[in-house]
């Protein structure tokens, strides 16, 4: 499951509740872009009142590579940005997908609810086929918008926070869910929820280079790093020629990224920010940004390095989550098993 974009926009109200299911794939550290995307807006549904989730996702590295180096390591890292930006293991259920065998073993029966043919038209899977680093692609992939699938339906979250290129997976969600209930529920007695989208209203950040913000491509401004670093990414950011710095996203977008970035951090309108640099031209814009995004992320960069000096602390929360998690797995499972005449 890919960082999705959560802020609030159409979809179901939150707080009290309110079920959500979200996570990452840990294949590297979080950027300014998954912040403002996504992490932040966890943190205020989870304020709010919201039964939050977080998977981290490590069994779907493997649908687009073969092993990830140090899959411990990034998985850590991971939970170290979710700690740092405010998500708090006593009101979020934080877990990885190995350690929940019951949510993985609901992929063989959600399996059987859906064709190839949908699967193969499905364009996020065609998206992921695409960009595969594989030199040919494994049927894991073909599995992966079922898998969500059982991510979300497993503890039967009814929001889930995506950006609009990840409906289609959900609308499969949403078709295992009814496939479902109508093959195996009792009448009025739905097992599963058909969850609903909680659509994104994040703005886009671009990478440094002006193309997509990711981990891999080395263009993103991570929450762990250091104000030098900071300085030296953005002071290497793609500009244009024009002297005047405004905010114009379609004609300029490498320019109005960095006014976006600036204005996020100081929660002020990017026109405005984009006015008062002025004539000051890409010089001003980059410095304001560096100062901008070095104080909005001071004290999560402080609270991340306090976390990362206790490691044995990043273990217990995993594991209280991992426990907690397989709780509601095995009693869904349990469910399902129940409704589907499987126990013996």
């Amino acid at each position: 499951m890919n960082a999705t974009s959560t802020d609030a926009g159409t979809g179901t109200g939150t707080g009290t509740g309110t079920r959500i299911l979200t996570g990452d794939r840990p294949t590297g550290r979080l950027h300014v872009g998954h912040y403002f995307g996504s992490l932040e807006n966890r943190v205020r549904l989870q304020n709010e009142g919201a039964e939050l989730h977080v998977v981290i996702a490590d069994y779907q590295v493997l649908t687009d590579r073969d092993i990830a180096a140090n899959l411990p390591g990034y998985v850590e890292e991971l939970l170290l940005d979710y700690l740092a930006v405010g998500i708090d293991p006593e009101r979020a259920v934080i877990f990885t997908h190995s350690s929940v065998p019951a949510l993985n073993q609901l992929l063989l029966p959600f399996l059987s609810l859906v064709s190839v043919a949908e699967l193969q038209r499905n364009p996020t899977v065609k998206d992921e086929i695409k960009h595969s680093s594989q030199a040919a692609v494994s049927g894991l992939m073909f599995t992966y918008p079922v898998h969500q699938a059982a991510d979300i339906l497993f503890c039967k979250a009814n929001t889930v926070p995506v950006g609009r290129d990840q409906l289609p997976h959900l609308e499969v969600t949403r078709t295992v869910a009814r496939r479902f209930n109508e093959r195996y529920a009792p009448p009025g007695a739905p097992v599963f929820p058909e969850p609903e989208a909680l659509l994104s209203a994040a703005p886009l950040l671009l990478g440094t280079d002006g193309g997509k913000m990711s981990k891999s491509r080395g263009n993103a401004i991570q929450l762990a790093a250091d104000a030098d670093e900071t300085a030296r990414l953005i002071r290497g950011a793609k500009t244009d020629t024009e002297r005047r710095i405004s905010y114009e996203p379609e004609r300029r977008p490498e320019v109005s990224s960095l006014v976006l970035l600036a204005a996020l951090c100081l929660e002020r309108d990017p026109v405005e920010v984009a006015d008062e640099i002025g004539g000051g031209g890409a010089a001003a814009l980059k410095q304001l940004v560096t100062t901008a995004v070095n104080d909005r992320f001071a004290p999560v960069r402080a609270r991340r390095a306090e976390l990362a000096r206790d490691r044995g602390h990043l273990r217990e929360v995993l594991g209280r989550g991992n426990k907690q998690a397989n709780a509601v797995a095995d009693a869904t499972l349990e469910e399902v098993r129940a409704v589907m005449d499987c126990v013996y």
